[in-house]
């Protein structure tokens, strides 16, 4: 019986089944379904565009699933549509470069996640109410907003450098760690 007829063969090459399965398993933990991290992968590692119909074939999942977790992937701004000459389905692709992907990746959260708690904490600040809320409780709202806020810009900031220097900048994390460590034991 060879994998065409063996319903739980892979259709995929060893190297690529696993790498598709662990996105699978990372997406799972980092709050993507299962199915949605996979289809991601398998259309960055062929590094072209498919269509539905052949993503449910490799996969193996069903064209239902397929369907719906494209559609998550287009919200998440991390697959395209894109159309091929003499063929009138749609074909989807996603990025080849990873530092766009972690950019589109990174832009999403902060949008989804990260800007609507800013603005939450501002109008519980903002909130005529918030003089009668205890003092221990707006200081933690406030160092909260305070630790969101730099957070949100300093994404900002990395979002706008160049792969190179963020390359470069995450190389001297360690160093300016150390460097930082000496200089407090000098200021001691």
């Amino acid at each position: 019986m060879d994998a065409a007829q063996d319903p739980g063969a892979s259709r995929l090459p060893p190297v690529t089944e696993r790498f598709v399965l662990h996105w699978g398993e990372m997406g799972s933990r980092w709050g993507v379904n299962r199915t949605v991290a996979q289809i991601h992968a398998l259309l960055f590692i062929h590094g072209r565009p498919m269509h539905a119909d052949e993503i449910t074939e490799l996969l193996g999942v069903a064209r239902s699933n397929v369907s719906t977790s494209l559609r998550e992937l287009q919200n998440w701004s991390l697959v395209r549509v894109v159309h091929l000459m003499g063929d009138r389905r749609d074909h989807f692709e996603t990025a080849a470069d990873v530092w766009e992907l972690l950019r589109t990746i990174v832009r999403e959260r902060k949008a989804r996640e990260f800007d609507p708690t800013i603005a939450v904490l501002r109008e519980c600040l903002a909130h005529p109410e918030v003089g009668r809320e205890g003092a221990v409780v707006r200081q933690r709202i406030g160092e909260t907003l305070a630790l969101m806020d730099t957070l949100s810009s300093w994404t900002d900031e990395m979002l706008r450098l160049a792969p190179e220097t963020l390359m470069k900048l995450m190389k001297l994390g360690a160093k300016v760690q150390n460097f930082l460590r000496g200089e407090r034991k000098a200021a001691r």
